[in-house]
């Protein structure tokens, strides 16, 4: 059996492995230190892990993942999404679907602390839904505002994901994360454009409530308005230059801790928590980290990422015929896999493929671009048919609400992704133009 071939049963490997329900990580460790051990040796295998995992996992960019899940398990854990939504549902509430609308808003200011965006999902499943329900919203619309809406925990600065792209393609974290900025907030306009469009056609899907005094409206602001300064500061700093992604996570994460200790909405318990929700996540994610480098250290000594490419070439399609290919093949695969795992996956064998296509664009900005492209890509999977795992955290704790009902819900924004996933594909300046600013 050749290289190539064999880097090919490793792939349907692997992915039966997952569909049985074996973790992502060990998964791919298992399946590439297998493909290793066959291509190169059992002897060579040890030697590189030897070194492979201290060098890995000493790399100072790192850091910035767990920083960035404390200061999100932190503002969770201190209440601020309720804060935020009563805050976002003030202004608006008292207009029709005004309250789903409140859920966006408060989403995308909770995701420029969070940077998660299961976390975003479960937390404001939690904060808002009893509310949404009390006021009566459909719950089509109700559990499928939230569900998108928490995929605005990865699309708004910082992002887990965009910062495991940014190590993975020797990439500027800085720069994706002002890269990320305008499709993010599109994400926002274009799911408050959907619920107005859903609430005009049936408006007993999202009614008006009577509008907050103007005393508690202001009341609620004050409440978040420390948590707010924070996130500017933190991806304020990072877009000037004033402290690198790493320091940025260090300060908001210890901001977002005195803050939440001296407005008294942190126990000593709900620290504890954050504390081993963090370390559980980071885990986790250095555990896929870790199986995905031995993976592809195999794929690369099978040389099918070259061979890939070669293959695509040879389809004589236009660079941006490739990556629409492309596009829609991770639409398919984020429909029934993990996000984390299928960027782990695919990237050392997609990059390359675009990394040699010409779109009259310099090397470093097809990388920034195709990485937000990969991060619109994978914010729809979360929501898709069959698996979207947001859909499933909603479902997890919405259990009265049928998953169908949930899927109903969610299908409206998921025309407007497609969209906006259009939008950045056709105009890459729209990804572009704050790092050409900026930098």
């Amino acid at each position: 059996m050749s290289a190539a071939a064999l880097a090919g049963l490793g792939f349907v490997a692997m992915l039966l492995l997952i569909a049985i329900r074996m973790p992502v990580g060990l998964a791919l460790l298992l399946v590439g230190s297998l493909g290793y051990i066959q291509i190169a040796g059992l002897g060579t295998f040890l030697n590189y892990m030897k070194s492979t995992p201290y060098h890995l996992f000493a790399n100072y960019t790192l850091s910035v993942i767990p920083l960035f899940l404390l200061m999100g398990a932190l503002a969770e854990r201190s209440g601020l999404s309720t804060s935020l939504f009563k805050a976002a549902s003030g202004l608006v509430g008292h207009r029709r679907g005004g309250m789903a609308m409140g859920v966006i808003g408060a989403c995308t200011a909770f995701g420029a602390i969070c940077g998660s965006s299961v976390a975003t999902t479960a937390t404001f499943a939690r904060a808002a839904l009893p509310e949404l329900r009390r006021y009566h919203y459909a719950p089509a619309l109700a559990t499928g505002t939230i569900a998108v809406g928490g995929t605005l925990g990865i699309l708004i600065p910082p992002s887990v994901i965009l910062v495991v792209y940014a190590i993975t393609t020797e990439q500027n974290i800085a720069k994706l994360f002002q890269a990320a900025f305008i499709p993010g907030l599109l994400a926002a306009l274009f799911y408050c454009l959907v619920i107005a469009v859903v609430v005009r056609r049936n408006p007993e899907a999202g009614p008006a409530h009577a509008p907050v005094p103007m005393r508690e409206r202001i009341l609620a602001l004050a409440a978040v308005w420390p948590a707010v300064l924070i996130a500017i500061v933190v991806v304020g700093g990072i877009y000037g230059g004033v402290f690198t992604p790493t320091e940025g996570a260090a300060v908001g994460a210890i901001a977002m801790l005195v803050t939440a200790l001296l407005q008294r909405t942190l126990g000593w318990r709900r620290l504890k928590e954050a504390l081993i929700q963090t370390a559980e996540t980071s885990a986790m994610i250095f555990a896929i980290l870790l199986g995905a480098e031995v993976f592809d250290a195999f794929l690369g000594l099978s040389q099918m990422p070259e061979q890939a490419a070669e293959l695509v070439a040879g389809f004589g399609l236009p660079p941006y015929g490739v990556v629409l290919l492309l596009m829609v093949f991770y639409i398919l695969l984020g429909a029934v896999m993990d996000e984390l795992a299928m960027i782990l996956l695919t990237l050392p064998v997609f990059f390359p493929i675009v990394a040699k296509l010409d779109f009259g664009l310099p090397p470093d900005e097809v990388g920034i671009w195709f990485g937000i492209l990969v991060l619109i890509v994978v914010g729809i999977g979360l929501t898709a048919p069959p698996i979207g795992l947001n859909v499933f955290v909603v479902s997890s704790i919405a259990r009265d609400v049928p998953l169908f009902t949930i899927y109903r819900g969610v299908l409206p924004f998921l025309t407007a992704d497609l969209m906006r996933l259009s939008l950045v594909l056709i105009f890459p300046s729209l990804a572009l133009v704050l790092v050409r600013l900026l930098n």
